[in-house]
């Protein structure tokens, strides 16, 4: 599955699957992911996370390239909904530094919209921070923010 589009600095943006040689350039950016997100992973976790997606072990993923080079990720998942079929749940999305606002986050959310719509999943949704103004930006443009709230509560 690969779509294409363009950057606003013209250079066209490619989405697609993860492939074998991809690891490095997608460690790459899921560090910075987590990161962003002041999160601290063994390696063991990442190797673990990278051999779900490739196996799509429940958890999908799509790379957004330019030139060959991968400047995004994103990471998704189908889960049971109570009142409707399987929802999509887009869970990470991350785009290196100097490639934002150039269209590649995007692209990636359109992409799994897209992959959603093919499986009959009737909602896409995602979470982020209420300070990431700069990704809320984006989402307040593509997608509908219903006031809720999350909550976390520890069963460890």
């Amino acid at each position: 599955m690969s779509m294409s589009t363009t950057t606003q600095a013209g250079g066209p943006i490619t989405v697609d699957t993860l492939r074998p040689e991809d690891y490095a350039a997608w460690l790459r950016l899921a560090r910075g992911y987590k990161t962003f997100y002041e999160t601290e992973l063994p390696e063991s976790s990442y190797q673990q996370t990278w051999q779900r997606l490739r196996q799509g072990d429940g958890v999908f993923a799509f790379a957004a390239r330019v030139d060959g080079q991968m400047l995004g990720i994103t990471h998704y998942l189908f889960h049971p909904s109570t009142w409707s079929a399987d929802v999509c749940y887009l869970q990470d999305l991350f785009v290196d530094q100097a490639a934002r606002g150039q269209g590649v986050a995007r692209a990636l959310i359109e992409q799994v919209a897209r992959t959603a719509r093919q499986r009959g999943a009737p909602r896409l949704y995602w979470l982020t921070q209420q300070n990431n103004q700069r990704a809320r930006r984006l989402y307040d443009r593509v997608a509908s923010h219903h006031g809720f709230i999350r909550y976390d509560y520890p069963v460890a």
